[in-house]
Parts: structure tokens; sequence; C-alpha cells
């Protein structure tokens, strides 16, 4: 690696160069610089369904309650368990050092004994199971002829049992996007995870009310090449699911763990991102931070020779040593907590080396102090501090105190006495790592387009069989009857879209409500042309809608009725458009009296002619400037209600235009 590396931070308009740390900001990256880092992605979407009761239990779904209302409150210390192989897996040991405890906050009316684990599991929901089949229909791919439930461990908390039900419903299939096909390598339904109301410290807290939530998880190949696919990819997979009308909507229904790696780097895992325009920046930002990695690699390669027998050396820093009582150490000390200096050696250049932006090195060591050793921020300090509260004119003594050579860097780590010690293993932990460039490991995303540190990324030997559970055969006559109702394919309805000469702002929008299929069945019933229906809900409705302007718990069946009263009284599809407000702002609205109060007035074609006549006679008398270029925009704006409901408006303009013609 070269120290000239090309790092883009999107969040910067600027071009800088700083050859400390060795890397360039510019503008915007492009498909060439994706190309050389070796850009590679895929995701895994949760998606919940939209059942009556949980997956495992008879629980009802979809209830939440406020994070302080609760009922009761559990609370539980997790431990690794063997896998079917007799291994332990590696998230499920760095969990169990942080020695976490963990509340859950329970409401009576969406939890039961199964939840703790408790009782054994009901059999699984037969709605839950007929959904996944469905959308794995939808997506074409390869169904099972049995589904086995299996155990997922998960000792962050999220599960009280300590592990997740899961069951693989197909495998193999393929999106295809605008310029590619991405593959999908399987689907599978699973319950949902506790909500997380708190993390400090030793504490966490959950709300239980969505825990045991029927989803879907689909899992694509890593076959996206820049950060725009991967969010189209994303995009495509929420079409698909809505296209069924079986999925849950809404803040928290649908969540994206995004897989990013670049060349000579590994599998990272961003996870639980709340939104798909998070995407972009966030794969953007984590491919050159591995590829930051891996200048900090080389660069540790070059000046220790022998990794193995590196070690840092600690020293404690007491209430005696006064010259180093920085204003934190001070704090620290106050607090009661212990102080540990550290000299790092070769790793001078390595803390303040940039990884995303706004971020160094050494805020990778505080975020594995923060979630392994469980010690709040600020929980370090060190030698090439570059933001607030800089004491590098202390850190020379330091270093001679610590013996340390020219080319070491220090750091100064405190927290309660009981945490010193993971502290200490956490910090040279992260460095050894940083020899082999990128960890695997799971992080936390951010809508700045960052990430931290969340875990290390789990692997399969975390999974076991679910004794509890037997075996559900999938029969043709179950995927017969499931067949009959697969929605038309994503791709598919793009191509209708087009067909439709629909606007392709408002694309997005109707493939995301689910209402394509609507407009084709207003269309087909009521024979109006889908280009109008299209407009009318991708622009105006979407707009009312944006602004607050649609009635609580309104149904966009309502679009439907609407057009078959315009149907029935024989009206044309643009007097919806002065309907509609009126129609969406109440519950239950009267067309009619709705109709009425839009001043449209029924007219044919012969009486807009002849008032299209005297319109225009009386044109030159308003018109003071004696400017006749006006005539005809003023008489269709007089025409206009007149003609609305009846008459096509291009017919009306055809009709007035030959009138002037001939009068002039």
């Amino acid at each position: 690696m070269s120290s000239g590396m090309s790092i883009i931070d999107p969040r910067k308009n600027y071009e800088e160069t700083r050859e400390e740390i060795g890397y360039v900001v510019r503008k915007k990256a492009t498909l060439n610089d994706y190309k050389r880092i070796g850009f590679k992605s895929g995701l895994e979407v949760h998606q919940q369904l939209l059942t009556r009761n949980k997956l495992f239990c008879r629980c009802p779904a979809g209830i939440y309650h406020d994070d302080n209302d609760f009922d009761a409150e559990v609370i539980r210390h997790m431990r690794p368990t063997l896998s079917e192989m007799g291994v332990y897996d590696g998230t499920a040991l760095m969990e169990f050092r942080t020695r976490k405890e963990i509340t859950y906050r329970i409401n009576n009316e969406t939890a039961c004994t199964y939840e703790i684990d408790d009782t054994p599991p009901f059999p699984v929901d037969r709605e839950a199971l007929e959904i996944a089949i469905s959308i794995a229909l939808a997506a074409r791919m390869n169904i099972v002829g049995e589904v086995h439930i299996t155990r997922k461990q998960y000792l962050d908390g999220s599960i009280p049992a300590g592990f997740q039900r899961s069951a693989i419903i197909s495998m193999n299939g393929e999106l295809q996007l605008k310029s590619r096909k991405v593959r999908l390598i399987q689907l599978s339904l699973e319950e949902d995870a506790c909500r997380e109301v708190s993390d400090i410290g030793h504490k966490r807290i959950f709300k239980t009310d969505r825990l045991g939530m029927p989803l879907i998880e689909i899992v694509t190949c890593p076959d996206c090449l820049t950060p725009d696919e991967l969010a189209e990819a994303a995009e495509y997979i929420r079409f698909l699911n809505r296209s069924t009308g079986k999925v849950r909507t809404g803040m928290g229904a649908a969540r994206e763990d995004v897989n990013v790696s670049c060349e000579g780097g590994n599998r990272v895992e961003i996870k639980g991102v709340a939104h798909i325009r998070w995407i972009p920046e966030l794969s953007h930002n984590e491919a050159f931070r591995q590829y930051s990695l891996l200048n900090i690699r080389s660069k540790l390669l070059k000046r220790i020779k022998d990794p193995a027998a590196w070690s840092v050396k600690t020293k404690e820093i007491t209430e005696r040593d006064q010259e180093f009582h920085f204003a934190p150490v001070r704090s620290a000390i106050d607090r009661g907590e212990r102080v540990i200096a550290m000299n790092l050696p070769g790793c001078r250049g390595i803390l303040s080396h940039f990884t995303q932006p706004g971020k160094i090195f050494a805020d990778e060591i505080s975020d594995r102090l923060k979630v392994i050793a469980c010690i709040e921020k600020p929980n370090m300090t060190h030698s090439e501090e570059t933001s607030g509260g800089n004491f590098n004119n202390l850190f020379p003594e330091l270093a001679i105190w610590l013996s340390a050579d020219a080319g070491d860097a220090q750091i100064i780590i405190w927290g309660p006495d009981e945490d010193i010690p993971t502290a200490i293993e956490t910090v040279e932990e992260r460095i050894r790592l940083a020899f082999g460039g990128v960890p695997n490991e799971t992080r936390k995303a951010f809508k700045d387009g960052t990430t931290m540190f969340e875990r290390v990324l789990p692997g399969r030997d975390r999974m076991y069989p679910d004794t509890d559970s037997q075996p559900i055969a999938v029969t043709t006559e179950m995927l017969e009857k499931l067949s009959r109702n697969i929605p038309v394919e994503i791709s598919e309805r793009f191509i209708q879209m087009k067909e439709w000469n629909l606007p392709e702002d408002t694309w997005h929008y109707l493939l995301s409500k689910n209402l394509v299929v609507l407009i084709e069945r207003i269309s087909n019933d009521f024979g109006f042309d889908p280009k109008e229906i299209g407009i009318l809900t991708g622009h105006r409705f979407r707009s009312l809608e944006g602004r607050g302007r649609v009635a609580a718990g309104f149904s966009y069946e309502r679009l439907y009725d609407l057009f078959a009263f315009l149907k029935n009284e024989k009206l044309l599809a643009p007097v919806a458009r002065i309907m509609l407000p009126a129609a969406v702002a109440v519950a239950s609205p009267d067309f009619r009296s709705i109709l009425a109060g839009t001043g449209l007035r029924r007219a044919t074609m012969n009486e807009i002619r002849e008032e299209a006549k005297e319109l225009s006679a009386r044109f030159p008398e308003i018109c003071h400037n004696r400017n006749m270029a006006g005539m005809e925009e003023w008489i269709m704006g007089q025409l206009h209600l007149k003609a609305l409901g009846t008459v096509k408006l291009s017919e009306v303009r055809n009709m007035v235009t030959e009138l002037l013609e001939a009068g002039d």
C-alpha cells in the first residue's frame, strides 16, 4: 500500500491533502475508485410479516408500548453454550466477557412464558409460514421440501432465551436490477428480537413488545459493486416484500444489515440500518475504512518484523504521580477509578490515522473499550490526540516514564477496577488485529454515515438444531394454493409504469406503497387511463400525505372508491384531482357532497362551444392593452370547471383553437 492512497469523504466538497496520515479527500467517488479498492457488498434484509400472532406463541403481534410502560421486569445474565460440533462461537465468548446485566421490560398484553424460555414453543404460526413461502415464490426462489427449525445464539441480550429460532424457507434466486443481476442466497423465517431501550456500562435494558414477531430475512450474494447498486438492491427487495401486501410498514418494520468488503479486507456487517437512504454513505465509508486499515497494516508490518512477539507495556498512574494528572486522569482518580498508561511499540502515527469521516484509529480502540470492557466514553486519551483536550505537550514525559522509543505511541485508559483487566486485554487485542488488516466484526450504523464496533462477527458455530420443534413438510398442495396469488415481478412493474408513461419521480412512491396494483385495478375495472391515475396518486396524493392532510387510519382503497364514484357519475378522471383533498381528509367522506362543493357544472360539447363563442366576443372588452395573444388561455381558464367533468380538456382546447382561427 502506498501512503498516497485515496480516501473519499462524502461529507466534504473540497480537495485536501494530508501527507502525515496519507489520504486525499475528493469531491465524489467514481466507479473507478470502487473498482480500484475492490468494493463488494451484499444485504441481509429483515422484514416483519403482517400476522395476527407471534411466531412461536399466541401473543398478539404488532402492539407497541412506551419504553417506560411495563408491568414487570426480568433480569438475566447470559452465558455461551457449545454448538452442535462442540465449539463456542466467538461472538458469544465476546459477549460473555462484557458481564452484562440484562433487564427486560414486559407488558402482560404482548408477552408470555415462552418468550423467557420457561415454556416450549407452540407450532410455528401457519399464517407466517405461508406469507414467507409466498414471498419466496414471488422472488422465484427454490422452496425447501421440509422446514427445519434451528437455534441461533444471541448473547447480546436481545432475546431472553439466549437464542433465536429460525428456519430456512427457500434457496437460490436473483434480482434483476437496472444494470446487473444480484443473486439471492436464501430466505429464512425467524422471530424478531427485543427493542433496546438503553445500554450503559454493564446494564442493558430491552422492551419485549416486538420480541417473537414473525419476520423474514432475505440474504443476497456480495454482487453489488457500488454503494448505489447496493441501495437499489435494498429498494428492490423492499418493493418485492410490499408487493405481497402481507408485510408490516413503518419505522422498524424493515431493517437492513449491510455486508461490505474491499480487496484484501474482510466481510464486515453494518447492523440494523434503519433507512435505505443511509446505505450508500455507510457502505462507501466502510469500504474506505477497510482500505485505511489495510494501509495501517502495511505500515505496522514494515516497522515490526515479528508481530507475534509484539506486546504493550503498562504502568498504573496513581495519586502519587501528580505530573501525569491530566484533566481526565485527575477526574478518573477523583471518581475512585484506576488509570493505566500503555506504551504501544511501533505505533507512532497509527492512532491518528484516518479511518472514517471525523474518526481516527484511536476511535477503534475507544469503541471496543465501551463495548467489551463496558467503560463509557470518554475512556481514554493518547499521544496523538487531535480533538479538544489536547495534552500532547504532557505525553513526552509519559513516554520517558514508560521507557518508550521514538517510534512508539502512548495511551491512557481509565475505568472501574473490575473492568481494567478486560480493558488492557481489549487494547492489546485491537492492535494485534491491526497486524492482520480488517477484523471480521459487526458494526453499528449512525445516520451521519459512520459506524462503530458492536461485536465480533458471528459464525456458524452459534447454530444448532431446535429439538423442541418438529420438521414441517411443504406439500405440493400448499405450493399450488400459494402460487395462485404471486404478485407481478418488480422488474415487470418498472416496464409497466414506463409503458403507462408515468413520470419516473412517481415510481418509487407507487412501488413502496404497493399502489401499482391498485392503479391497475382501477384502470381495468373502470376504464380510466392508468397515466392519469398514476399521476394523481404519485403526485397529488403523495403531496397531501406528506403534508399530513390524510385522515388517521386512511386506506388506499379510498382511491378505488373515489374512481368508482366518478365512473358511476359518468365523470372524467381529472375530477378526482379537485375532489381528492376533501375525500382523504375525513374518515367517511360523502363523495356527492364533495362534488357539489367543487362547483363543477356538467355540460355537453355544444354547450361549451356556445359559451366559448360568447367568451371570445367578450375578451376585447376586458383586454385593456389590446393584446389578443392571451385570448385562448383566458377562455380555457373560464371553461375549465364546466368542461372538466364530462369533456376532455384536450378536446375543448382543439375546439377553442379552431373557433378562434375561424373568427380571425
